[in-house]
């Protein structure tokens, strides 16, 4: 079994109901158990920023399946939630992306794992930091650099 991070988001409708949607679908899919999940915090958008506020937490799951595999089970879930994908970083419904995927380290055309700016972005880091803040990234422990990223970037916890 490996453990997973799966990001999630949302800024299109019912943001929330998108989030918990795609969650309930990911607990629902074969091969996959639903450890944890992180706090739902607001933030701005990142890369286009002509578009509404996001939602948006981290999942742990647990999988036999491989990265390819679980990024398959994820673009389902987003089809199934309606997301297109028409601006790059554009509105969508909903958006799942793997993080990490136990300490492997994968380079695919499809797919890149630690997720390439995820230590960039507050909006990951932050509920990531939630569920494991002890954890060490090749940028550093993921507190410390959720902290500086939370100092330039605005993310609120939902209460």
């Amino acid at each position: 079994m490996a453990v997973a991070y799966i990001g999630l988001g949302s800024n299109m409708g019912n943001r929330k109901a998108y989030i918990q949607n795609a969650l309930e679908k990911l607990s629902q899919s074969p091969n996959i158990r639903l450890l944890r999940v992180a706090s739902l915090y607001e933030s701005a958008p990142w890369g286009y920023l002509n578009q509404e506020w996001f939602i948006n937490t981290v999942a742990e799951v647990e999988t036999i399946l491989s990265p390819d595999k679980l990024l398959q089970v994820l673009f389902h879930i987003e089809k199934s939630l309606e997301r297109t994908r028409d601006i790059k970083w554009g509105p969508r419904t909903v958006d799942l992306d793997i993080l990490l995927y136990d300490q492997e380290t994968i380079n695919l055309p499809q797919l890149n794992v630690p997720h390439p700016r995820m230590h960039e972005r507050a909006f990951v880091l932050v509920p990531l930091a939630e569920l494991c803040p002890d954890m060490i990234l090749p940028q550093g422990l993921v507190r410390e650099l959720a902290d500086k990223a939370q100092a330039e970037q605005d993310v609120r916890k939902l209460v």
